[in-house]
């Protein structure tokens, strides 16, 4: 289990997954001596090979000011998924975030810093033929675009995921629709980071002149960091995507921010630091 703090907030990743996943998953564009060339600084934490990269799905909880804060549910169990690794998943994610010392009832908020299939799959858990809200005694957070946009896409091709995982939270009345600045502590709050998805945000720490950042989908990978211009395949905007990415990364140089990539694999945080003309991830 990692932990960092930043200021006055503790953060604790909780994995689902981590491990290989092809390189061609997150880039359709690049070609292998393109992703090669950036071996020296990737390995051995997030690359095995040119064509395989390491990754991981987890959450990060949160705990400022009193609250318990989940960032992004993961990929849940018992859903219907297209991709094979997570169709009808068992995994022990909850036993596991009970044991890390966050059981279920104690969290106070979620936020979803978008409502792809691998952010939202534990808002919600299987009870017989229902799926009821996994944390009942949370509020679950979205921002108003993303539901807007999402609400209106027929688009099932990963499984019904917000029938299964963001519907049934919203029915409960458990849901906020928030904006992308919405503030959720005194450190801590979201930072619109738009492209990937076109409510897509971020989440902002700030505290006692301490600064970090959780990234979502902004970056699948620290790889994007020296290629800015290579397009995640799951991005709805690219080229907004890009503008956004761009800069994310200078503000990140700029003001030092401890950055936690959301599918970084261990150890997950780091910092952007200039290289030429373009930036590393550094750890």
């Amino acid at each position: 289990m990692q932990q960092w703090t930043i200021g006055d907030v503790k953060i604790t990743k909780v994995i689902e997954t981590e491990g290989p996943t092809p390189a061609k998953f997150l880039f359709a564009g690049p070609k292998d001596e393109a992703i090669a060339a950036h071996a020296d600084w990737l390995k051995p934490h997030f690359m095995k090979t040119p064509q395989l990269f390491i990754a991981s799905v987890h959450a990060l909880v949160l705990e400022s000011c009193g609250k318990r804060i989940v960032v992004d549910t993961c990929v849940g169990n018992d859903e219907q998924r297209s991709n094979p690794h997570w169709n009808l998943r068992q995994g022990p994610f909850l036993r596991d975030l009970a044991a890390a010392g966050f059981p279920r009832e104690s969290i106070n908020l979620v936020v979803c810093t978008h409502p792809h299939v691998d952010h939202v799959g534990w808002n919600t858990m299987r009870d017989n033929e229902r799926w009821v809200p996994t944390f009942p005694n949370a509020r679950y957070l979205f921002a108003r675009s993303e539901w807007e946009y999402w609400s209106r896409q027929i688009d099932i091709a990963d499984g019904d995921v917000q029938g299964d995982s963001v519907r049934p939270v919203i029915e409960a009345g458990l849901a906020d629709l928030v904006e992308p600045v919405h503030r959720l502590t005194d450190d801590i709050h979201l930072e619109p980071t738009p492209g990937h998805t076109p409510g897509h945000v971020s989440v902002r720490i700030d505290s006692r002149g301490q600064r970090g950042v959780i990234t979502g989908d902004l970056m699948h990978h620290p790889v994007p960091c020296a290629e800015h211009q290579w397009a995640s395949r799951f991005d709805v905007d690219a080229e907004l995507a890009r503008e956004t990415l761009r800069g994310f990364l200078e503000r990140c140089e700029d003001d030092g921010s401890l950055v936690l990539g959301t599918h970084f694999a261990t150890p997950t945080a780091g910092h952007i630091v200039r290289h030429g003309s373009t930036w590393r991830f550094r750890v």
